[in-house]
């Protein structure tokens, strides 16, 4: 039975030919596996895809008149509004800022009152438009818009400062001009609920070394007097 005999040279070839296949066959379906995994299937929506309705969008401004709307809010102090006179002209002492304060789709109104003499606010003010079937009378007299913030205790100012209200007073100690407080005191409120909520109280103390007085120019020093018959310098 010679001729059935198995040939051990051979069977090692073999053996090595077919390791070989087995590592070409392995590298190519690497290859096919990282390349599809490296590109990927199409997405129906991009990766970085933002949410929708995440960014609201702008409200859009409309111009309101500050005088006649104070004048025609019933909220408003009569004293204000009798004292409310152009100072020179047909200029107004109001300040009028638009911004997004409630979320509404029109821009809130912030309305700062003014003495004409040395600028005081008196009163602060922030109107949001009407929402359909708000108030309809009163919205009706004030242009579309409703009030949902005053404060008429002076000196006070009013301002938006990315979407929160910001509210200051000046603080006054006895003998304190206008010009010159003591300190202030600032109040931020954010639209919550349908009102303004406080949100930050912060007080400031100015330095006391700043008086009212302007401060005077410095006097020249006088030459020494010269003797009779003394030669110039």
């Amino acid at each position: 039975m010679r001729g059935l005999r198995a040939n051990p040279r051979g069977a090692v070839v073999c053996a090595a030919v077919v390791s070989l296949l087995l590592v070409a066959a392995l590298m190519a379906c690497t290859a096919t596996s990282t390349g599809t995994r490296d590109e990927g299937p199409a997405r129906s929506e991009p990766v970085a895809s933002s949410p929708t309705g995440a960014a609201s969008p702008t409200p859009r401004v409309k111009r309101a008149d500050a005088v006649k709307l104070l004048k025609a809010d019933p909220e408003v102090d009569a004293g204000i509004k009798r004292d409310l006179k152009p100072c020179v002209g047909d200029e107004y002492p109001v300040d009028v800022s638009y911004g997004d304060l409630t979320g509404a789709k029109v821009s809130d109104v912030v309305i700062n009152v003014l003495t004409c003499g040395d600028a005081v606010g008196v009163g602060a003010y922030v109107y949001r438009v009407a929402a359909e079937g708000e108030a309809a009378e009163e919205a009706a007299a004030t242009q579309g818009y409703v009030n949902v913030f005053r404060n008429e205790t002076p000196p006070v100012y009013a301002e938006i400062d990315r979407g929160d209200l910001v509210v200051t007073r000046q603080m006054y100690d006895k003998g304190d001009s206008v010009a010159y407080p003591s300190g202030e005191e600032v109040v931020t409120y954010r639209w919550k609920d349908h009102s303004f909520a406080e949100r930050f109280r912060q007080h400031n103390d100015y330095s006391n070394t700043v008086t009212s007085e302007p401060p005077q120019a410095l006097a020249e020093t006088p030459s020494p007097a010269r003797s009779e018959g003394a030669p110039a310098a």
